[in-house]
This record gives structure tokens, sequence and C-alpha cells, in this order.
């Protein structure tokens, strides 16, 4: 049996849109470093998995990986993700959950649609690697602080002890400000502290991360035997590191056609060459920043192309 959680966790990590063709895809969203107030616990950012069973045309990329590490023709590989699909089905309609290993859980819920329940147990985003969870412990008063807060209580003591005597405005004015100088001598030390602490621990975390991702990740996870010729195109170099994919074709001469489809249409498409896995790829437009071109990934979806996806990649 084929290990199809296997191929999609390795595609992930590259990734924002996974298709298991005639069954859905796996989207991956990256989301910002949280805290959560009530447990006291640091967040860092991390890519959010979610299942739409709309996306179902083959593009390609899970088929493309699959023959190429069990060097296997595209064909073979269609047929055995295919038949993986026809499995997941089967389980589906007699009730049973489909589990994939880091990724989650697949099963319909009460509506009889498809419910997807996504796995914490890895973060996907390989920025981030190396980093867990930081819980901020609870600050412990020092001596210091103590001292402080005693002659805070005193000077209070005293204030109200002069107050009864009917001493100057002048003088209650002095003892009100040693306690509001205490207060924030207590405040102080004991935030600043922390956060020192804190953003120690997240550089530390951050320059370990930077070291160890490429060892860990590219090479146990891309790494390919035999590895396909490399290829040589002219591209012209165009800005932006967020790519709207119309599509990814094995046979460069359906990449052309989809291209020359898209300009006649007016969009400003382009081939950004050949993946790792050979297949040819073709965009609608690059973008510089993943607020736009995300904008413009909704209006093709709604108006041309429902299986549009987003690919953040440099372009060399």
């Amino acid at each position: 049996m084929m290990h199809l959680d296997t191929y999609i966790n390795d595609l992930l990590y590259r990734y924002e849109c996974v298709i298991i063709p005639e069954f859905g895809a796996f989207l991956a969203q990256t989301v910002s470093a949280n805290l959560n107030i009530k447990n006291q616990t640091f967040y860092p950012p991390k890519k959010v998995i979610s299942f739409n069973e709309q996306l179902q045309n083959n593009d390609g990329l899970l088929v493309g990986y699959i023959a190429d590490v069990e060097r296997i023709s595209f064909e073979q590989a269609l047929k055995k993700v295919k038949k993986e699909t026809k499995q997941f089905e089967l389980l589906l309609n007699k009730g049973e959950s489909i589990t994939l290993t880091n990724i989650g859980v697949i099963n319909f819920n009460s509506e009889n649609n498809i419910s997807f329940e996504p796995a914490e147990s890895v973060n996907f985003l390989t920025a981030s690697f190396g980093l867990a969870p930081a819980t901020s412990p609870s600050i412990q008063r020092t001596k210091q602080e103590k001292k402080v807060e005693t002659i805070a209580n005193t000077a209070s003591t005293t204030t109200i002890s002069v107050l009864n005597k009917k001493t100057t405005y002048q003088t209650y004015k002095k003892y009100a400000a040693i306690i509001i100088v205490a207060l924030g001598i207590i405040g102080y030390l004991a935030s600043d502290y922390q956060l020192n602490q804190i953003e120690k621990q997240n550089q530390i975390a951050q320059e370990t991360a930077n070291k160890e991702i490429d060892a860990k990740i590219n090479k146990a996870t891309f790494i390919i035997d035999n590895p396909l010729p490399s290829i040589t195109l002219n591209v012209t170099k165009q800005n932006g590191d967020f790519h709207i994919v119309a599509g990814a074709f094995r046979i460069k001469e359906n990449c052309d056609k989809k291209l020359e489809q898209l300009q006649k249409l007016g969009y400003n498409a382009r081939k950004i060459g050949a993946n790792k896995y050979g297949l040819h790829q073709v965009v609608y437009s690059s973008y510089n920043s993943r607020t736009e071109a995300q904008k413009e990934l909704y209006k093709i979806r709604e108006s041309h192309n429902q299986n549009a996806w987003l690919l953040v990649q440099k372009l060399k």
C-alpha cells in the first residue's frame, strides 16, 4: 500500500497547495506568531493546513513527485494515486475516518459532508523549524522588590498619619510620589527582565533553525537519487515572489498552449520554467506581496479558474 501521506508531507513544506486528483486539496496558509494569554504561551509562526474537496483537477505536482521518487512513469503513479483515493472513498462511505500522519483526520460530518481536523504535531513552515511553543513562567518577586514594597507601605502609612495630623499639602504630595515611583520600579524591573529572557530564547532558537533547516529538511526529504537532466531556459527576470499558477504540465507543448490562451485573454501570463519534478509551470502573473497576490487569486478563481493556486518562490 502506498504511503500517500508521506508524499503529501514532503510537498507541504515547499508548496501551499497539494492536490490529490479526483479527491481534494490540502492548502497551507501561513499565520503569524501569537500569544495565548490564558496559559501564557508564545506560539511561533506556522502553516495552518485545511482541506478543500472542490479542488480535484490534477495539476501534476503530487503525481509527478511520486513518479520521480518511486522511479516509475507518470501514468503508473497516477494509477496508484487513483487506487488510493478509491480506498479513501470506501472508508468514508463506511463511516470510518481517514488518518493521514502529521496532516490530520478526514471523515464525514453529520450533514454528510467531508470534515477535516488538522494535526498539530508538525509545523510545515520551514522558517520556524526547531522553534517550539514557549511558556512564560510566573514572575517571582525578589528581595529588592519586597524591600521597595515595604518602603511603599511605610510611606503609605506615614502619609495617612501625617494627614491625620493635618500637615501641609506639600508633604502629602511627597509621600504620594514615593508610592508611585516605587510601584513603577516594581513593574519595570519585572517586565523588562521577562521580555529580555524571552527575546534571548527566540533569538537562539531562530539561529539554530537557520543552520539546520537545509540539512534536516531539504536533504532528508527532497533529494532524488536520479535527478532529471538540467534544462537551460531563457526567462526574462521579473519582480515578485508570489505567483498565481494556472497549471503545471509534463508536456512542454501543452504549457505553450496554455500560455497563449491566457495571453489572448489579457493576462500578463508567462512561463516560470520547470519545477524540480520536471513539470512546466505557467502563471497568470507575479506579485511583490502576498496580500496583492491573494486578492487577485480570489478574482481568478471566481471568474476563470477555480483550481488556480498560489506558489511562493523566488525566481533566479
